[in-house]
């Protein structure tokens, strides 16, 4: 055993694991001031050591590496991972990789855990077509600390599909209606196909036996889960029934709105209606901008810009139309018009044809600069709402001391 050797290696405190894992067992990683290698390898290195059969990890193979810190990503609360095994990742010069570790007492090991591993006399190998370390107990394996942040990556389907490898045993999210639609009241427990309609799919995953299996599955959300590969087919096995997230009806056909092909252009900040691919909206004190590096532009040319310092008026973007299936969620994307200071804002909603308007959530007041950032925010809003309904984005006079708003990619999603 080495346990005493590394017990000084096991006392690091584990701090965003990519500021740590900046070598691994290769040669180029040789220190030449001391003659020796880095005893820490990557779950990146690690995995390229694996080609077909079991590999029984010694000196020879690890280059004199030794351990490998990483977070914990899985969690048994839900009933829904392989028993016995955690999944862990961490990154090495931008590469995040994770891996199945197999240990004989799983619920000692908490989401967010981050653990030392011992890997030399393990084994990496793949076990039901998942690569695994394979042997590990209490004595090959510290936990540094605890509670730290998981955070799901979001992905897209295709590059689940295309890239696999790079994502096996991490954890990922995915925001897609499913292929078939549940019916009302369908139980969430299966395997069911999200598909991006390019003949790529990914199987969210909910075995019998898990402790929500009984729960309801909605026919639109933010998947999470941690990707493994079934007989050829990728999965999603979600943890527990909050991985579920953002449940909702499925995205109205047509939308989101991008507010690109309007019938005539947008003069300035006059007050009138624009007839978009939706339908007919209107525009009070706000106008379709198109300047690069300054609208808030995420899909297409054009994105909707609402006026700053407008004291007679509400900045108003409003469907002067019905979607007829309720909504169960509203998303858009938002930021401040390049530098200008932030403003808040709010979501409403009519359900007697814009006579009377209702405030849906919080009012948003972290709109962000393009020097903080390019990327535009999400907003997100939950809702039960039966019946026909139209939304507006109002910007209220009563906030003209802010700055100019972007907005762009308004979707909404059906009741369910």
């Amino acid at each position: 055993m080495k346990t005493m050797k590394t017990r000084g290696i096991k006392q690091l405190i584990y701090i965003g694991i990519t500021a740590t894992l900046l070598s691994s067992c290769f040669k180029e990683d040789i220190n030449e001031a001391i003659g020796t290698n880095n005893p820490e390898i990557s779950i990146y290195a690690l995995r390229n050591l694996h080609k077909q059969d079991d590999v029984k990890l010694t000196d020879t193979e690890l280059t004199s590496a030794n351990h490998i810190k990483a977070l914990v990503v899985s969690t048994h609360e839900g009933n829904n991972f392989p028993k016995n095994y955690i999944a862990v990742q961490n990154e090495w010069r931008g590469q995040l990789r994770g891996i199945l570790l197999e240990v004989a007492d799983p619920q000692r090991y908490k989401l967010g855990d981050s653990v030392d591993i011992w890997v030399d006399g393990l084994t990496l190998g793949r076990r039901e077509g998942v690569l695994a370390l394979l042997g590990a107990d209490h004595n090959n394996t510290y936990i540094i600390n605890r509670n730290n942040p998981v955070v799901a990556k979001a992905v897209a389907i295709s590059s689940l599909n295309k890239q696999y490898d790079n994502y096996e045993s991490t954890y990922v999210e995915i925001t897609s209606d499913l292929e078939v639609e549940p019916n009302p009241g369908e139980k969430i427990k299966g395997s069911r196909p999200l598909a991006d309609g390019s003949g790529n799919k990914v199987y969210v995953t909910v075995s019998n036996e898990a402790n929500f299996a009984e729960e309801v599955v909605a026919p639109s959300a933010t998947f999470r889960g941690i990707v493994s590969k079934q007989q050829e087919e990728v999965h999603l096995r979600l943890l527990t029934y909050a991985d579920m997230a953002y449940p909702s009806g499925k995205i109205y056909a047509g939308w989101p709105e991008t507010f690109e092909n309007p019938d005539s252009p947008k003069d300035g900040y006059a007050n009138r209606t624009v007839v978009l691919s939706t339908g007919p909206w209107w525009f009070q004190q706000t106008l379709l901008g198109v300047t690069q590096g300054r609208d808030r532009i995420v899909s297409g040319a054009n994105a909707v810009r609402f006026q700053q310092n407008h004291a007679s008026l509400d900045a108003l973007l409003q469907m002067d139309f019905d979607v007829p299936n309720g909504a169960s969620k509203v998303t858009f994307f938002y930021g401040s018009y390049w530098n200008d200071p932030t403003s808040w804002f709010k979501l409403e909603y009519s359900t007697d044809k814009g006579a009377t308007w209702q405030q849906a959530g919080e009012p948003i007041r972290d709109a962000h600069t393009t020097t903080e950032s390019m990327d535009s925010k999400q907003a997100i809003f939950l809702m039960n709402i039966q019946g026909p309904v139209r939304f507006r984005i109002n910007r209220p006079q009563a906030n003209n001391v802010g700055g100019r708003l972007g907005v762009d990619d308004f979707a909404i999603f059906r009741s369910y």
